[in-house]
């Protein structure tokens, strides 16, 4: 057992951790934290004496973290949360602020929110990065791990450590090319087509898939796609069907013939999600109203 004084850790030997946690690898660690590999080495040095353990091991042509090392990465993402919160509590002037920030959204909520918050973010902050993610079906951990800093969903993942709010409500259309076919006007005409839909890995449908299958509607699918900007490709110059958020007719599907689904069909809700170690932070409090502040004008515009 090591015997270590705990003031010889700082937020420097936090970050160095998990950079080579992240990366797998001294050099692309030592790149991305703009220092030598032989300080990283001497970092990594110095961890191991005070934690009192090897931290990685070769793995191929990398390294990975052995259990205690994501163990201590995991508990110092936490900790330079509370750093960060802690030197912007006095006082927070996005001006001056130097950040990535990563979000995490599928191709509707990328495509309609995230260029208007870009800019607006650089214009408040010229020193702030942005890092968009697929989303897929999001899950909690994705937040826990500091993956992702927000999340835009349809489907909030449910835990108690992790925060929501509805930023909008759509409703579904069928997509259709209008040089090839009609819009479909009754639910057998709609039923009778061929479809295409989206399908994220693994094997996660959409929710107004799952729905309609829930309520014992049968349709007969040609193709999958990964996602929702995908479906544009299959449609143009086919006479078959997607049902997507209406929304979509802004961004990716512009063009394509649209209509109402010729069935009952329920809203689509979209929500900011985030783990509540953000919730007090005024970086991330900052950055969720501006991403907010998109709303109205991209359903507007």
């Amino acid at each position: 057992m090591s015997h270590f004084d705990h003031l010889d850790l700082d937020g420097h030997a936090l970050t160095l951790l998990l950079a080579v946690v992240e990366e797998g690898s001294v050099t692309r660690a030592a790149q991305r934290l703009g220092v030598t590999q032989s300080a990283v080495s001497h970092g990594l040095d110095k961890l191991r004496a005070i934690v009192g353990d090897p931290l990685f091991v070769k793995s191929g042509r990398g390294i990975v973290a052995t259990a205690h090392a994501a163990e201590l990465a995991r508990r110092a993402r936490g900790l330079l949360d509370e750093l960060r919160a802690f030197s912007h509590a006095a006082g927070f002037d996005p001006a001056r602020l130097d950040a990535e920030f990563t979000i995490a959204a599928n191709d509707l909520q990328r495509d309609l929110l995230l260029p208007g918050l870009l800019r607006t973010l650089r214009a408040q902050a010229p020193g702030v990065r942005l890092h968009v993610i697929a989303s897929g079906a999001p899950s909690a951990e994705l937040l826990r791990d500091q993956a992702c800093h927000l999340v835009i969903t349809p489907r909030p993942p449910e835990a108690t450590d992790i925060l929501q709010k509805r930023l909008f409500q759509d409703r579904y259309a069928v997509f259709f090319d209008p040089a090839l076919r009609s819009a479909p006007v009754s639910r057998a005409e709609y039923l009778a087509a061929d479809h295409v839909t989206v399908l994220y890995e693994p094997r996660r449908r959409l929710d107004i898939d799952e729905w309609l299958l829930a309520q014992g509607v049968q349709r007969r699918f040609v193709a999958t796609v990964p996602g929702l900007a995908a479906l544009g490709a299959m449609l143009r110059g086919s006479p078959w069907l997607a049902t997507a958020p209406s929304l979509m007719a802004r961004t990716a599907l512009a063009g394509l013939g649209v209509t109402p689904v010729p069935l009952k069909m329920p809203a689509m809700p979209m929500y900011l999600v985030w783990h509540q170690r953000h919730q007090s932070d005024p970086v991330q409090r900052w950055l969720r109203e501006q991403l907010q502040a998109q709303v109205g004008p991209a359903l507007v515009g």
